[in-house]
């Protein structure tokens, strides 16, 4: 209840206080945008989707060529179409910072694919948002269980995997990577 003495104030105006904005946060004096986590919408997206998944090539440990991703990346959105797959973005103010896909593996199985986050954007918690949002997104279209396959080498990834409780499992595509290995997760 309002104090007698005082009127409501607009809810414009409440946001309009810079102690009210949820659309900043203010870090060690500098201000900070928040990010987004939104589905991309396909054509307007693709150029920023190829964009940063050709930077997650290009910055990955191992060479990827196996997956075939020109072919892949011709027929976006391809097998991350809706209503079974997606392709998740880390939007800060228009610029992407990172990207997730899903995609279908069988009617109760699906795949995480291409986590990403641009090394400025590392340690904002992007990894994290972006994961959790996927997990939601695959419960919502009625999937029972996430895998993915993670590099030996992705020290940062397994970590994040493993807070979400993903586990060892069984493979579901062809990995020739050494080292490489599938995770679970069910929903």
């Amino acid at each position: 209840m309002a104090h007698p003495d005082r009127p409501l104030t607009p809810f414009s105006a409440v946001l309009a206080s810079p102690r009210n904005r949820p659309i900043a946060a203010t870090i060690f004096g500098e201000r900070h945008a928040v990010i987004v986590i939104r589905r991309a919408i396909f054509p307007g997206d693709t150029a920023a989707v190829l964009s940063i998944w050709r930077e997650f090539i290009a910055n990955s440990p191992v060479n990827l060529d196996y997956q075939g991703n020109e072919a892949e990346f011709a027929a976006l959105p391809g097998k991350y179409a809706a209503p079974k797959g997606c392709v998740l973005l880390a939007d800060r103010d228009g610029a992407i910072e990172g990207c997730v896909a899903l995609r279908e593996v069988s009617i109760d199985i699906c795949e995480m694919k291409r986590l990403y986050a641009r090394p400025h954007a590392r340690g904002s918690h992007v990894g994290h948002s972006l994961v959790k949002r996927l997990i939601a997104e695959a419960r919502g279209i009625g999937y029972r269980e996430m895998k993915l396959d993670v590099q030996e080498k992705s020290v940062s990834a397994r970590k994040l995997y493993a807070a979400f409780g993903f586990v060892a499992a069984e493979p579901i595509s062809f990995n020739p990577v050494p080292g490489a290995s599938f995770l679970g997760l069910r929903l």
